[in-house]
């Protein structure tokens, strides 16, 4: 029985590994959790993007950030934007180990039939469970950027970016734009 157990365990713990290692991409529209990216309109041509996501890979949510800035000045139909603010937060959280064992009792209602009839009976039956929480250290990262879009020649002063090479340069292999 607690072998039963153990495999069992064994089966959930593999699923839950390939179901975290295939998770969706990061670079989306952000969910109601907040994570992936957005944007606020604070004029015609400014406006404030921010990306977050799970980890504190803090180059990844910059790329990400300007990744979406790129798209939105493209979308308003401008060549370039400059980065007129930049802020990175990393907020660390510490989840500890722990485990738990279990046992229950029941009972169990069998029905057993032959050509000569059926006998329902019940019998008692015992449950035995267990967890185990590894613990961690999870980190969301957020990029706030705040860009003001141009067209036209380019100023060289500032953080200022072509938006079609920023775009080219930073989108997701799966991406078909």
């Amino acid at each position: 029985m607690l072998s039963q157990i153990l495999q069992i365990g064994a089966l959930l713990l593999v699923a839950w590994a390939l179901t975290a290692c295939s998770s969706a991409s990061p670079y989306r529209a952000a969910d109601g959790s907040g994570f992936g990216y957005s944007e606020r309109k604070i004029t015609d041509n400014h406006y404030r993007v921010n990306f977050k996501a799970r980890g504190d890979n803090t180059t990844l949510a910059m790329d990400y950030a300007l990744l979406r800035a790129s798209e939105l000045t493209l979308e308003q139909e401008y060549d370039w934007f400059q980065v007129v603010n930049r802020e990175t937060f990393v907020n660390r959280e510490r989840v500890s180990s722990g485990s738990s064992f279990g046992a229950g009792a029941g009972y169990e209602t069998i029905r057993d039939c032959t050509p000569l009839g059926c006998r329902v009976y019940r019998r008692p039956v015992r449950s035995y469970h267990m967890g185990i929480a590894l613990g961690d250290d999870r980190s969301v990262v957020e990029t706030v950027l705040e860009v003001r879009m141009g067209r036209g020649v380019r100023p060289e002063e500032g953080q200022t970016f072509d938006a079609r090479e920023v775009y080219n340069n930073l989108k997701p292999e799966s991406s078909n734009g």
